[in-house]
């Protein structure tokens, strides 16, 4: 028994450019579907100006309206269907060999971009664009200058299409980039990454004095690890209420917090990585800078979220993510200064999407060279 492959994701254009458009998706569920699907969304730097979710924990009923972010980006939306329909169980059948499953699916091989080039201010967020719309996913980058003007950067990357082990997607990937950058561009290698990627893995780069500051318990009562401008002082705090009163099956969750880049899959990805199972969520549209969000949720057991201390614990880890998705810290290092950013990833290992993208793009706009980068997930 199946549904028609058409019919699990579709995507209808507003009538006005405008118009955001409306993804939908309707497929058996599974655990983390939500989280899932916005974190795809958001990987196409796509930004979701208010969703519904529905499901009865069998089958699901998702509905994002989304726009690019920003307006001038260019959406692949035939892609955008086949990374969303990969994240999707294509039918109930598939949806209880899922659940029987014991075994997590193995992490996706990583490959090693070197790319030569003239060093240039902003060229490094023009190399991360590109990748960007070659759904190349980057995991870890490493940049060498040289005296002469030049650098070599290293880009550790899985591919979102899945394709890179063939020839002819690394040869496509390499002769794209070198045509986007042009006379900026001395050579490109690509291969599977060696023992090199695994030495990095599990080595932090963020020093443990920067850690315990970027991620103490004490943040979210400051608010901010440094005191705001005049025009980011009337941010409030999130609010988180709990309602058991409402359903017989299910605790309410209300909230209202700054509307944000990624706010809906910072949701979703907390109830995720908590064993929360969302019933029912409407993600409103923003009104003067704030959103509501109601959730329907249960437990893993699928009980009521009755006890005190679980409740605050949840209401808390919202909290915090929503007011701080990312820690920033400047630090002066002798003639140069160094630009902290971390955040939390999910349980499986995965990061905030675009966060890299963000930053690189954020210090080209304010003409700031970039010397030296050690980026990891």
């Amino acid at each position: 028994m199946g549904i028609p492959w058409d019919d699990v994701v579709v995507i209808q254009h507003g009538k006005d450019k405008n118009d955001p458009t409306v993804v939908t998706v309707n497929c058996p569920d599974k655990a983390g579907l939500g989280c899932d699907l916005c974190r795809i969304t958001l990987e196409f730097g796509l930004r979701i100006k208010k969703a519904d979710i529905s499901t009865d924990g069998r089958w699901c009923y998702i509905v994002f309206w989304v726009v690019p972010n920003p307006s001038s980006l260019t959406v692949d939306w035939g892609s955008l269907k086949t990374r969303l329909l990969s994240a999707c169980p294509s039918c109930l059948l598939t949806y209880h060999l899922n659940q029987q499953l014991t075994t997590s699916p193995s992490p996706p091989p990583i490959y090693l971009l070197k790319v030569w080039l003239i060093d240039q201010k902003g060229l490094l967020h023009d190399i991360n664009e590109i990748l960007c719309n070659l759904e190349l996913l980057i995991q870890r980058v490493k940049v060498m200058p040289t005296p002469d003007g030049r650098a070599l950067d290293m880009f550790f990357i899985n591919d979102g299409m899945e394709l890179l082990h063939t020839k002819k997607r690394q040869d496509y990937v390499c002769e794209f980039l070198k045509d986007a950058l042009g006379d900026r561009c001395i050579s490109t290698e690509l291969q599977l990454a060696g023992p090199e990627y695994g030495q990095l893995q599990g080595i932090s780069s963020l020093p443990p004095a920067f850690a315990e500051e970027l991620f103490s318990s004490e943040l979210l009562d400051k608010g901010s690890l440094h005191p705001l401008s005049q025009d980011m002082a009337p941010l409030k705090k999130p609010t988180v209420m709990v309602d058991n009163s409402l359903s017989p099956a299910h605790t309410l969750l209300q909230i209202e917090c700054v509307d944000q880049k990624g706010l809906c899959y910072d949701i979703m990805r907390i109830s995720k990585d908590s064993d929360i199972k969302v019933a029912h969520g409407r993600f409103s549209s923003s009104a003067k800078g704030f959103r509501s969000i109601d959730l329907l949720v249960q437990q893993k057991d699928g009980k009521k979220i009755i006890d005190p201390e679980s409740q605050k614990t949840l209401c808390s880890c919202l909290k915090e993510e929503m007011l701080h998705p990312l820690r920033v810290i400047i630090v002066n290092r002798g003639p140069d200064t160094e630009l902290l950013v971390a955040n939390p990833v999910e349980l499986s290992g995965k990061g905030r999407p675009r966060v890299f993208y963000d930053v690189t793009l954020t210090l080209k706009a304010l003409g700031v060279m970039i010397f030296s980068v050690r980026f990891s997930i």
